[in-house]
C-alpha cells in the first residue's frame, strides 16, 4: 500500500529538492497520485533522520542518474533497506569533464571565457537536446519499469534539476500531464532552499564573487528555455509526443495505460 504524505514538503537538511509529484492534472482530467512518483537531488549527504523519513515512503526504487564522476564527488547514496538502487548514468563523466573542472577551478576570466554572452545558457540548452535524443534506452527503462512494478519511485541526479528533471518530464509526458504542469513542476527546482549548493575550489571570496556567480547562474538556473528545447527536440526528431514513446521508447498503448494505472488517480 503506498503511504499517503501530507502536501507540506518536508525539512531534509541533507536532501536538497525533494518533491512528491503527486497531484499534477493530466489533459483528460485525472491527477498523478500522490506517494508513488518523488525526485530530488542525490541522496549522498542524507542524515540517519533523512533516511528515516525516505524509508517511511515505502519507495520501491530509487533511480540515480548520475555518473562516476558525480558519485566520486558527491559520494554515494545512503543505502535504504529493502529499497532498490538502479544508477542510470544519463549524462558521460568523459563529456565536458574540463568544463566542469574549470566551473569548479577557474578563475573570473576563464569563466567569462566558456559561460559569458549566453554561452552556459547554450550549453544547457544543447545537453538538454542531446540527453532526449541520446537515452532513450534508459529513459525507456525508466518508464517500463514504473509501469511493472517500481513505484513508489524516487528519481534523482546530482541537483535534481537537469537528468532528473527530464526523466520526471519524459513520465509526466507518457502520463498526459499538462505541459503547462510539467513546466511549473520543472520549475520549482530553482526555488532557494532547493538549489544545488555550487562548490568552487577557493576558498577567497572572489571565488564566489557576484560575477562568478552571474556567470555560473545558466548552469544550475531550471529555465523554462531549457525544458521546451527538450520538447520541442522531441517533436522534431520524432513528430510528436506519442510517436516519441511509441517508437524512441518503445511504450505500447498497453504499457502505457498500465503506467497511468499505477501512477493516477
Amino acid at each position: 500500500m503506498t503511504q499517503q504524505i501530507p502536501s507540506t514538503e518536508p525539512d531534509l537538511s541533507g536532501v536538497r529538492n525533494f518533491r512528491d509529484v503527486g497531484g499534477l492534472p493530466t489533459v483528460d482530467g485525472r491527477r498523478v497520485r500522490h506517494g508513488v512518483l518523488f525526485r530530488s537531488g542525490h541522496l549522498a549527504h542524507a542524515t540517519d533522520e533523512d533516511a528515516a523519513f525516505l524509508s517511511s515512503l515505502g519507495l520501491h526504487t530509487i533511480f540515480d542518474f548520475r555518473n562516476a564522476a558525480d558519485q566520486k564527488l558527491e559520494g554515494p547514496d545512503v543505502e535504504l533497506p529493502g529499497v532498490r538502487n538502479v544508477n542510470l548514468p544519463l549524462s558521460d563523466p568523459a563529456d565536458g569533464a574540463e568544463f566542469w573542472k574549470m566551473v569548479r577551478d577557474g578563475d573570473l576570466d576563464q569563466l567569462r571565457g566558456i559561460l559569458a554572452d549566453g554561452k552556459g545558457a547554450d550549453r544547457m540548452i544543447a545537453s538538454y537536446r542531446t540527453i532526449v535524443v541520446e537515452r532513450t534506452a534508459e529513459h525507456s527503462q525508466v518508464v517500463h519499469a514504473l509501469a511493472e512494478d517500481s513505484v513508489p519511485a524516487l528519481m534523482h541526479c546530482a541537483a535534481g534539476k537537469d537528468r532528473a528533471g527530464l526523466s520526471i518530464a519524459v513520465t509526466l509526458l507518457a502520463l498526459g500531464v499538462e505541459r503547462d504542469a510539467i513546466l511549473d513542476d520543472y520549475l520549482k527546482s530553482n526555488a532557494k532552499h532547493r538549489r544545488y549548493k555550487v562548490h568552487r575550489s577557493g576558498t577567497s571570496a572572489s571565488a564566489y564573487s557576484p560575477e562568478v556567480m552571474e556567470l555560473l547562474n545558466p548552469l544550475f538556473d531550471a529555465r523554462a528555455e531549457y525544458l521546451l528545447a527538450a520538447i520541442e527536440t522531441i517533436e522534431k526528431t520524432w513528430g510528436g509526443v506519442d510517436a516519441y514513446l511509441e517508437q524512441g521508447l518503445g511504450l505500447t498503448p498497453e504499457t502505457r495505460g498500465r503506467l497511468r494505472e499505477r501512477l493516477l488517480d
